[in-house]
């Protein structure tokens, strides 16, 4: 009885809303204590669970691995209730070799960000000016301190995308465009700064705060690596299951809280302004009625993966690198490789393909 007045409750506080303005607002499950498994730290254990135990359908399982390795994949994880279900590498490629995470390391510099709030280094309300100093851009002193952290978190800073190079951030690449928060463009240069940001907030070099507060303290191993003007994680396959792990359980690794601001984690993983709802802070977001995508202006209508579950959660990153939690089904999947076939930055048609694929595999 008690869980049927539950589900009475969570059902009118969704067709309510359950807001007392006009903010976008979502439900995101609390976590169940003890339902999930994590890996011990220093160790290659990991516990599996099989595919019968799942009742899923084995026979689409062989579909599934050839549809991965035709599309150039190099390492692929299912993980259900932390438990390893699958675990595949392609080719050369090996459990103990690194790939990049492209944009799906947005997800890491988000949570560290979060970590650096919660620790009182920085509020995401600051305006990025109070520690890059006047003078990061070519804005004047006035416009630049307009732009807050949550601007650089939720690509509406206002700065301009259409320079030569978007990924420049010197200051000369830096122009004024729009005022910020009043649209929505994914500029890879404004996303960056946020390193210096972290780093001159905490005192500690963005990658060392990252891999102390983070990466350390769940196990995983891999480094972050300059390219060009990109600052790109590296990591095996394992690792990357092993943040969408921390991240499914919303920032706890076991008993050990990574990410102590839940209020935080929350807002990161739901819709964080109303210009593109399909996007957090630097998370994408499914089931939205509309999105924008990397390199245009453009509106879409619908969800960003539609065969993927409305409440699915991803990490994107360019030429296809996934991490994909669903958070009701306990559910993280991890997807490194070469480019799927579109070259795009975030999504692709990749996802949707993928996804069909899965729910055939899930049932």
């Amino acid at each position: 009885m008690k869980h049927l007045f539950i589900l009475i409750l969570l059902g009118l506080c969704i067709n309510l809303g359950c807001s007392s303005n006009n903010e976008i607002v979502d439900f995101v499950p609390e976590p169940e204590e003890s339902t999930l498994y994590f890996p011990p730290i220093g160790s290659s254990e990991w516990e599996t669970i099989s595919t019968s135990d799942l009742s899923w359908d084995a026979a689409a399982e062989s579909e599934l691995y050839d549809f991965l390795d035709e599309k150039g994949t190099d390492g692929f994880i299912i993980l259900k209730d932390g438990k390893i279900v699958v675990e595949w590498y392609f080719g050369d490629f090996t459990a103990s070799d690194n790939h990049s995470w492209n944009s799906a390391g947005k997800t890491l510099t988000a949570m560290t960000v979060g970590i650096a709030q919660t620790e009182g280094f920085l509020s995401i309300e600051d305006s990025s000016q109070d520690y890059l100093g006047e003078g990061w851009s070519m804005l004047s002193p006035e416009q630049e301190a307009n732009i807050k952290i949550r601007h650089h978190l939720t690509m509406t800073t206002g700065l301009d995308y259409t320079v030569d190079d978007p990924f420049c951030y010197d200051q000369e690449c830096l122009l004024y465009k729009n005022e910020p928060g009043t649209y929505w463009y994914y500029h890879n240069a404004a996303y960056t700064i946020l390193d210096q940001v972290v780093t001159n907030a905490t005192g500690t070099d963005f990658k060392q705060y990252s891999y102390q507060n983070i990466r350390d303290k769940i196990g995983m191993q891999g480094n972050w690596i300059k390219v060009g003007y990109n600052n790109l994680f590296f990591s095996n396959t394992r690792s990357m299951a092993r943040f969408g792990l921390l991240c499914l359980n919303q920032g706890t690794w076991d008993t050990v809280e990574v990410l102590s601001d839940k209020s935080y984690f929350t807002e990161m993983t739901n819709t964080s302004q109303n210009l593109n709802p399909s996007y957090g802070y630097l998370w994408w977001l499914n089931g939205k009625s509309g999105f924008k995508v990397p390199g245009s202006e453009a509106n879409f209508q619908g969800e960003l993966i539609p065969n993927a579950p409305s409440e699915l959660i991803a990490g994107l990153g360019a030429f296809d690198q996934k991490l994909y939690l669903v958070p009701s089904e306990k559910l993280v999947v991890v997807r490194l490789g070469d480019d799927a076939g579109e070259s795009q930055l975030a999504s692709s048609s990749f996802d949707n393909l993928l996804w069909e694929k899965l729910n055939n595999y899930m049932n």
